[in-house]
């Protein structure tokens, strides 16, 4: 896995992706979580049709993702799988450190939301 690469989509969700900016860190935290998890599992030719709302609220979001990707990044679909899951893995974390943990955004914790 190079660093690089995963900078590449990282730039790319930064720039293009809202569901990253939700208004609470848990809410923000879901929807990175849910979301890379499903877009790993359609990299790597997994398709789980999930039945519950959030589910298939990832699964689109998702989905909208791995085409981005496919589209922008042609060097992800010559990825093993588990190379696919390093590299949505640091993804996922980055997002993380980056909309959450250093987030400056004081309301995100705030006690009475």
């Amino acid at each position: 896995m190079s660093e690089q690469q995963v900078l590449q989509l990282f730039d790319y969700v930064q720039k293009r992706y809202l569901w990253q900016f939700f208004s609470r860190s848990w809410d923000r935290e879901e929807n990175i979580n849910g979301i890379v998890a499903a877009a790993a599992d359609m990299l790597n030719g997994k398709h789980n049709h999930k039945h519950a709302p959030m589910d298939r609220l990832f699964y689109a979001d998702a989905k909208e993702m791995v085409k981005d990707f496919r589209e922008n990044f042609p060097w992800i679909d010559e990825l093993e799988p588990t190379r696919i899951d390093e590299v949505m893995d640091s993804l996922k974390a980055m997002l993380i450190d980056h909309t959450i943990t250093k987030s400056l955004n004081h309301e995100l914790n705030h006690s009475l939301y």
